[in-house]
């Protein structure tokens, strides 16, 4: 008789040794970025990452990055207060050059560290270089020349 299992069981292509290499994970589409001026935030976006803005509707003002993915921008309903999120963008050393300039060109501030401590610094971490800053409706932004793994 088998033995009776109790609980959720792990997939066996998820876990461990047993990982599974022609199993293909669900891929990222789009997310909705709250911002109090969804035009202003998008048009930040497609400047500092090199976007492209795309077909927006209803509410939304949309961009687009490389590989297909969109961000969509969207004032949140009163008196719903939202917090910040962070999130990482992968660029070359390029465009990270022209990122900084940029955010240098606005008078905006960057630092080389999440806790902002080294103002108007990038950092060398990871074998490449990142930079944390601000977004118009004050979401945490990174960008990083090579991926952490």
């Amino acid at each position: 008789m088998p033995a009776i299992m109790s609980g959720p069981q792990p997939r066996p292509h998820l876990v461990g040794p047993n990982l599974r290499k022609d199993i293909m994970s669900a891929t990222f589409n789009h997310t909705i970025i709250v911002a109090a001026d969804p035009a202003e935030s998008a048009q930040f976006y497609v400047d500092i990452l090199e976007a492209e803005h795309t077909e927006s509707w209803a509410v939304f003002a949309n961009i687009m990055l490389s590989g297909g993915v969109m961000l969509q921008f969207a004032a949140p309903p009163p008196p719903y207060e939202f917090s910040p999120v962070h999130m990482a963008f992968l660029c070359t050393d390029d465009h990270f050059d022209r990122a900084v300039r940029l955010l240098q060109e606005r008078s905006l501030d960057y630092w080389a560290d999440p806790q902002r401590t080294r103002l108007q610094e990038t950092n060398s971490g990871h074998d490449g270089r990142g930079v944390y800053f601000l977004d118009p409706a004050d979401h945490f932004l990174e960008l990083i020349t090579k991926p952490y793994f």
